[in-house]
């Protein structure tokens, strides 16, 4: 599993300081970045799996939580220094996580990050899982499609060799280059035989695997019924 990076946006230095002290004691600490308001440019939303938004400059911090609402894969934490405005915050971004200052305010923001860390993890795991299957499903289909051009296939193969070796076995029907050529079609012919006929045992093992592990599950499952 790849490292959790974390980028907090903030321009009271104290707070970052004391943030980023405070996971240093955690089991697992993220890579964490800091910048001000300053420096922050919408497109680092998407560049990191959380974005911390912390005090900022002005009190006024509209862009940063516009570019972070634009950016839905990111999960985002905002540190409210007034709770008064953490109903209209939610209202205008759904998807923003809202800690409000308060006593032990830095280890509720940390108990909040790792939690939405872990649903980023998990969405990326179904992520992944869902592109696993897509594969699959496209491996399967090309697999179909193999064992119903089979036949054809090499059907289409016996008659390239068939004429392929009639010309061979008649020298006066080419010579020099031709000849050549010929013979170069009848290896490459014999080349392709030879993977449909893997693909064909391969096709044949993986159909007796099916019906034996099929034979073990009607096994296990008659003895169960004779048992009880």
């Amino acid at each position: 599993m790849t490292a959790s990076s974390v980028l907090i946006v903030s321009d009271d230095p104290d707070f970052a300081r004391t943030l980023t002290a405070r996971w240093q004691s955690e089991r697992h600490v993220p890579e964490i970045a800091l910048v001000t308001s300053g420096v922050w440019h919408p497109a680092s939303a998407t560049s990191y799996d959380l974005v911390i938004i912390g005090p900022v400059r002005n009190g006024n911090p509209a862009a940063i939580l516009a570019a972070v609402s634009a950016s839905p894969r990111t999960a985002a934490i905002f540190f409210a220094e007034e709770e008064k405005n953490i109903a209209q915050l939610h209202a205008e971004h759904p998807h923003l996580l809202v800690v409000p200052r308060q006593d032990g305010w830095a280890g509720t923001l940390i108990l909040v990050s790792i939690e939405a860390l872990r649903r980023v993890e998990a969405i990326r795991r179904a992520q992944r899982a869902e592109g696993m299957a897509l594969a699959s499903q496209a491996h399967a289909t090309l697999g179909r499609y193999m064992l119903e051009m089979r036949p054809g296939v090499n059907d289409a193969l016996t008659s390239v060799l068939g004429n392929a070796d009639l010309l061979l076995l008649e020298p006066g029907q080419a010579a020099g280059e031709s000849r050549e050529q010929i013979q170069t079609i009848h290896t490459m012919a014999l080349r392709l035989n030879e993977i449909m006929q893997r693909f064909s045992s391969l096709a044949a093992e993986m159909r007796a695997g099916e019906k034996e592990s099929q034979d073990e599950t009607e096994a296990g499952f008659h003895r169960l019924v004779m048992r009880s």
